[in-house]
């Protein structure tokens, strides 16, 4: 029984013009995303080399210079594009790629795909995580919405329920015949940007691990589409009846509910504006150290406490120049603050991520999204932890310069100037993302709630008893 229904409905699909049409077509539109993608993520790519290579080279041929001078001049750490961003390119578009980096501030990250962009961008883009998350829904609508409601059309359903029928077996045999071409598309589409991404030399480490998590993803999401399609044409009287309903749950799984999850999300927990977090930041340097200014009350009572230390009584007899060392204790004290302010924007978005969480049990779209992006290193944590790797480097630099202000010259000396090859002494910028083990721990909650997904559907499958 499976196996006829199974050969009966893939003659079917093949047959119908339609659907070969509309598979033509969504597999040209997936080819030319890929090559597209490809083509992009070769480019920035080359930019981000090119880019590196070019700050170093800068940064190294400074000559003589104060390092406090140095400091202010600045540096770059440019954001690397990762491999699987060719599949998904998650919000790589709209945060920026590279952080300046310099004494007494912490920059945010700028140079944006999308400030670079037309107001057509708006319209959206042709991505292959476009085309995974958006059309291939709508392809298996468009091939199994009728599956169950064509049979009593076309008056068939009365002649298989006299032969008795089993109704498992028989949805099985559809699901199959419905599975199979997605499965296959699905594949041909990961082992096609595998083949690229292996073949891209000196852009990124590339592992099939990772692939496979991504394949296993979206096949499990397509599953779902799969069942509850299926699902709905065996409870519709009607194939018009079942093509509404459908298409209805992936405008709400797709666009309405993320939608909503991000408008619930800001409203429950809003970052501040830019003028509030910027004023809020001024506020607290204000009641802490300025590095800048020794005649401030701060900058007084570390002079006395330094002097007690070394048991002196003129900062001239300190062994160290105290104006560098007074300059390191202001950028520890701006540190923390930007830390403070910076951690309260990370605790908004882990609370908003939190909201996400708790409204993706209305639509396998959130967690696939997530998982997704988060495997590519192109959500918002990978953001994150670059733009923390940046800021300690940035901490770091402003030590190594000012250590060597302090330890080289002495107080008063502002005319200290460090020799050319000091600057190739600090270490080069690098930052790489969380391990695949890693990613997948941190999103358990997204697993389960697609892995309830999944069970969920197959269990409507299941106990499907008659079909109308």
């Amino acid at each position: 029984m499976i196996r006829k229904t199974f050969i009966k409905e893939s003659k079917e699909l093949f047959r119908d013009g339609r659907i070969r049409i509309a598979t033509i077509i969504v597999v040209l539109l997936i080819g030319v995303s890929i090559w597209i993608s490809a083509q992009q993520y070769q480019n920035i790519n080359e930019q981000y080399k090119v880019s590196k290579t070019a700050e170093r080279a800068i940064w190294d041929n400074q000559g003589e210079k104060n390092p406090h001078s140095a400091a202010h001049y600045g540096t770059y750490a440019f954001k690397p594009k990762y491999p699987l961003s060719l599949v998904d390119q998650g919000v790589d578009k709209y945060a920026g790629s590279s952080i300046f980096l310099e004494a007494h501030k912490r920059n945010e990250a700028q140079f944006s795909i999308a400030a670079d962009q037309t107001g057509l961008a708006r319209f959206g883009d042709l991505t292959p995580d476009f085309m995974l998350l958006f059309i291939m829904p709508l392809l298996i609508i468009l091939l199994g919405y009728n599956s169950f409601t064509k049979e009593n059309e076309m008056g068939t359903l009365t002649l298989l329920k006299s032969q008795g029928i089993s109704y498992k077996k028989w949805i099985f045999g559809k699901w199959a015949a419905l599975f199979l071409p997605v499965f296959v598309l699905t594949v041909v589409l990961f082992l096609i940007a595998g083949f690229i991404l292996s073949n891209l030399k000196d852009f990124g480490v590339f592992e099939w691990s990772s692939l496979l998590w991504m394949f296993i993803i979206y096949t499990t999401y397509y599953i779902i589409f799969i069942n509850l399609i299926l699902f709905i044409s065996a409870k519709a009287k009607k194939s018009g009846i079942s093509l509404v309903v459908s298409l209805s749950f992936w405008i709400l799984a797709c666009l309405a509910v993320p939608k909503a999850a991000s408008n619930i999300a800001e409203d429950t927990h809003p970052y501040p504006t830019r003028q509030e977090f910027a004023a809020n930041v001024l506020k607290d340097k204000k009641q802490g150290l300025d590095g800048h200014n020794p005649w401030s009350k701060e900058a007084k009572l570390l002079e006395k406490n330094v002097l007690a230390e070394h048991n002196v009584d003129s900062l001239h007899k300190l062994p160290f120049n105290f104006d560098a060392y007074r300059m390191q204790k202001g950028e520890e004290h701006e540190a923390e603050i930007y830390f403070k302010h910076y951690n309260h924007l990370k605790d908004q978005f882990i609370k908003q991520s939190r909201v996400y969480k708790r409204l993706a049990t209305f639509s396998p779209y959130l967690p696939t999204r997530f998982m997704s992006m988060a495997i590519a290193h192109t959500d918002y944590a990978t953001h994150w932890n670059f733009a923390d790797a940046a800021e300690n480097y940035r901490i770091a630099t402003q030590k190594f310069l000012n250590d060597d202000f302090a330890k080289n010259s002495t107080y008063g000396n502002w005319g200290y100037q460090a020799d050319s090859d000091f600057w190739k002494k600090l270490p080069a910028f690098e930052y790489s993302p969380t391990k695949l083990t890693t990613v997948l721990s941190e999103n358990t909650a997204n697993l389960s709630v697609l892995g309830c997904w999944f069970i969920g559907s197959f269990a409507l499958l299941l106990f499907i008893k008659k079909i109308r």
